[in-house]
């Protein structure tokens, strides 16, 4: 029998994240948004794979730099849902907009007491 795995905050939240950001970006692609959508697409499933990732890590070092890749992707996201909130013909990301500043709270917070604890 399979032990049940802690939860982890940040895990579920990236991982839900990409899951509605996947859909975001086929609603994108099918109105033949591919640039955007592709984008948005990297770097928002990016912010849960380096989460993911820093899961593993190898060492302290490690686990906070897979943690401030996520916060560059993280940043990144945030760029291309702001582009699509301005234009005119995107839908609207606002969804995506809050789920982000959540997981970007909490992506700030580990680093910061990851490295406290150094």
């Amino acid at each position: 029998m399979e032990k049940p795995q802690p939860q982890n905050l940040v895990l579920n939240l990236s991982r839900d994240f990409s899951v509605a950001l996947i859909e975001y970006a086929e609603v994108l692609e099918a109105q033949r948004k591919f640039v955007v959508a592709n984008q948005v697409l990297k770097s928002g499933t990016s912010i849960g794979a380096n989460v993911r990732e820093a899961q593993n890590a190898e060492s302290k070092a490690d686990f906070i730099h897979k943690f401030k890749i996520a916060a560059k992707e993280a940043d990144e996201t945030e760029y291309w849902l702001l582009l699509c909130q301005r234009a005119p013909t995107y839908p609207n990301p606002e969804h995506l907009q809050k789920a982000l500043q959540s997981i970007k709270k909490i992506i700030s917070k580990i680093i910061i007491s990851a490295k406290s604890k150094k």
